[in-house]
């Protein structure tokens, strides 16, 4: 057995904790990411309708559509991309270590079809007009395959992060196995239809400053059929999707993810649908600023409850139902050479087998309690809590009602989290010291003087390090 842990330093954002951090960037960027692949397919169906129907004034919304794309959508997209790569960095890197070793090539194919991308929408915008009209469909084509491709392969890896499907990769280690697992068709179908909604949201912007009538009618009914179409695919996608969730995660979705965001998710859809059947009905009475309410309302409404739905669903694993969300392995996953870590925390506790535990922590005294409860409660909890009592995320202090009795909160660390009985809490055998110190540390959360601990410690907030 190896006598360490090979966990990394812990990073924590006071107030919100780490995962909203992700969440934030990674809804940005997401919809962002979304109505490019969307409009590319856009591109291409309208470039086809212009030359077939011999109708240029097609084009030139398709370039004011492209010039509002490059700035919407790749340059917030670009910065947002690796805003999310230095984000799961320091927040969780032994789950973007996992999806690093299982996709590495699967990743590099994906940049140089996003690279095809980004050129596409060069081309597209500056070469309307300029080559011959059986060039440009090529390009336009070209530009929707490549964008789409891009989903294709980053799909597999959102889906390896809800689960394997089956035990097959656990002994292989193969990229095909982790790919494509039982969640992926379903995964790429629902983010498929979004795709097509979003962008017929967002061409509702610019098709709305059209001056020629007809132009404006026709494009506009184009962009409400494009999105009805994504909505009816997305409803199907949706019902498959929840079909090829691991029990936890229907558990987490039944039972806290729809009575909360449910409703609102529903009257979303509706109000999503009305408005797309008004502007096939009336297309002149669309105005911008309701196309742009409606692309905040996905956005605001849909996006980011869903992004967190899903997010929240796979606890208590970040990556593959391998990885706690908390960074410690869960399980042995021979075809990687993972061995869990849980055997080594059971006998001797994570201070002591920890790289980055301060030398005075590695044995709990009772002058070192509290500050060592401040370091196990950062590690074990603030992945997924924030520990502000009054926290945005899932605040620790709360869901123990804000006592301040270290033997009540002992008691669940005792038994529910030692021994794994809540499905979407980590299993984690601590020693019984190193429960004690974070239930003082929690119980001090909620008292009347907030805990004063040394800074000596291995969290690092957004502040800088300790």
């Amino acid at each position: 057995m190896n006598e360490m842990l090979g966990l990394y330093p812990q990073w924590y954002v006071p107030g919100i904790g780490t995962a909203w951090v992700m969440g934030i960037i990674g809804t940005i960027h997401v919809l962002a990411s979304h109505t490019s692949v969307g409009a590319a397919w856009l591109f291409a169906l309208l470039a086809q309708k212009s030359v077939n129907e011999n109708k240029p004034e097609i084009m030139l919304y398709l370039k004011k559509y492209g010039m509002f794309l490059l700035v919407f959508s790749y340059i917030v997209g670009s910065i947002t991309g690796p805003g999310i790569w230095y984000s799961v960095t320091v927040a969780s890197p032994r789950g973007i270590s996992g999806l690093i070793h299982n996709f590495v090539w699967l990743w590099a194919s994906e940049w140089v079809f996003f690279f095809v991308e980004v050129l596409g929408v060069y081309a597209m915008v500056y070469l309307i007009g300029k080559i011959d009209n059986k060039t440009y469909l090529k390009l336009a084509w070209s530009f929707a395959v490549a964008s789409w491709a891009t989903m294709i392969l980053i799909v597999p890896i959102l889906s390896f992060m809800m689960w394997p499907g089956n035990d097959r990769w656990y002994s292989t280690g193969s990229t095909f196995d982790a790919a494509f697992n039982l969640n992926y068709f379903a995964h790429l179908g629902i983010r498929t239809a979004f795709m097509f909604a979003v962008a017929g949201a967002v061409g509702g912007i610019i098709a709305a400053t059209l001056k020629d009538r007809d132009t404006r009618i026709e494009v506009t009914r184009f962009l409400a059929k494009m999105g009805l179409a994504g909505m009816a695919l997305m409803f199907v996608m949706f019902m498959w999707y929840t079909a090829t969730l691991p029990p936890n995660a229907r558990l987490i979705m039944e039972t806290q993810m729809m009575p909360k965001y449910g409703s609102t998710l529903a009257a979303l859809l509706i109000a999503t649908v009305v408005y797309f059947v008004f502007s096939a009905w009336k297309p002149l009475r669309l105005p911008q600023g309701f196309a742009v309410a409606m692309t905040l309302a996905i956005g605001l409404f849909g996006l980011w409850p869903e992004e967190r739905s899903r997010e929240s669903m796979r606890k208590p694993y970040v990556a593959g139902q391998y990885i706690y969300s908390n960074q410690f392995f869960a399980r042995d996953v021979p075809g990687k050479g993972v061995v869990s870590d849980m055997p080594l925390i059971k006998a001797k506790g994570v201070l002591a087998t920890d790289y980055f535990v301060p030398a005075d922590l590695r044995k709990i005294t009772p002058e070192n309690e509290l500050r060592a409860g401040d370091l196990l409660t950062h590690m074990m909890c603030a992945n997924c809590h924030s520990l502000e009592p009054n926290g945005a995320l899932r605040p620790l202090p709360a869901l123990f009602g804000h006592s301040n009795e270290p033997k009540m909160i002992q008691a669940y660390l005792d038994g529910a989290l030692y021994h794994g009985l809540i499905p979407y809490m980590p299993k984690m055998p601590l020693p019984a010291d190193e429960r004690a110190a974070i239930a003082l540390y929690i119980a001090q959360l909620s008292s009347s003087k907030p805990p004063v601990v040394a800074a000596n410690t291995s969290i690092s907030t957004e502040k800088g390090a300790n």
